[in-house]
């Protein structure tokens, strides 16, 4: 059985882990919210690109750009797989490498050869490991504060890879934020651009609201030939704001659940201390009560 010095001691040293826990907690809350301002201010932003892609394609149709021509046959896919760089943020970045894995396995199971692309040191360190290709690596981005800059980068590289044959498709593995407790990992094409919404499927729905349809000077096709690179880069930002946020809020969660775990065991510490404590006194009580009996007889 342990001694009381040696449960004092477990004591402490889950006194300073809660109150290193508590610090993480209230920290990675304060990065949330600066997060969380930024991904919202730029969803509105993405949304309406998004809204004049559409009005733009349904105009000029499937060929006014390579970028939105399928291959006809599928050899090389390039993941983009975003993860944090630190840990102690519960199952996020296993989540994301698990979803990543499971894809690329399918796509491997079909006769296609599967590349990375890795946005934080968690999905590197997985893909270095597993012995994956890795095409591009970009650390000390995701849970800290970037630009547009770094999508752009990286969006050129891989339109550019696109288009001289290096990918036949390229896609996003990121964690969507709904909520500060629910993060989902999420798959989305990137390369080729998939079908955007248009104005007639969009308004198909009677409750949608009405879409307007948009007058471009110069020509559809010139304009969707420099939006549409754009767009790729857009969708990289908006993937790396929602990870970054939904990293902030794992971690969160995850500090305070293990606050609450250090809270716990004191608890349970403290039952065991004064258990022990008391049989202690119990004992020397006998001690001095046996004593005073011999002495009498």
């Amino acid at each position: 059985m342990a001694t009381l010095k040696d449960i004092q001691l477990k004591i402490t040293g889950v006194k300073k882990t809660k109150q290193i826990t508590k610090a993480m907690n209230m920290v990675a809350a304060s990065r949330l919210r600066g997060a969380q301002s930024m991904m919202d201010a730029f969803r509105p932003y993405a949304g309406k690109f998004a809204e004049v892609l559409g009005s733009l394609a349904d105009s000029a149709g499937e060929e006014a750009s390579p970028l939105l021509i399928p291959r006809d046959e599928i050899k090389k896919i390039n993941i983009v797989l975003f993860t944090s760089d630190r840990g102690l943020c519960g199952g996020f970045n296993s989540n994301l490498i698990d979803k990543a894995a499971a894809f690329a396995k399918e796509k491997v199971e079909t006769g296609a050869s599967v590349s990375f692309t890795c946005f934080g040191k968690k999905g590197r360190d997985w893909a270095r490991k597993s012995g994956r290709d890795i095409i591009d690596e970009y650390i000390g981005i995701v849970g800290s504060r970037f630009d547009f800059s770094v999508a752009s980068k990286s969006g050129k590289e891989l339109v550019d890879g696109f288009l001289e044959g290096e990918f036949d498709e390229v896609y996003t593995v990121y964690s969507q934020f709904l909520s500060a407790g629910r993060q989902v990992p999420i798959i989305a094409q990137l390369l080729p651009i998939p079908p955007i919404e248009t104005e007639e499927e969009y308004t198909a729905d009677e409750d949608a609201p009405f879409m307007a349809e948009h007058i471009c000077e110069p020509s559809a096709d010139e304009l969707l030939g420099e939006l549409l690179p754009k767009n790729v880069c857009v969708q990289l930002y908006s993937g790396l704001l929602e990870t970054s946020t939904s990293e902030h809020a794992a971690r969160m969660a995850a500090m305070d659940n293990a606050t609450t775990a250090c809270s716990d065991m004191i608890d349970n510490l403290s039952l065991v201390y004064n258990k022990a404590r008391q049989a202690a006194i119990t004992a020397d009580l006998m001690d001095i009560v046996g004593g005073a009996e011999a002495l009498k007889g």
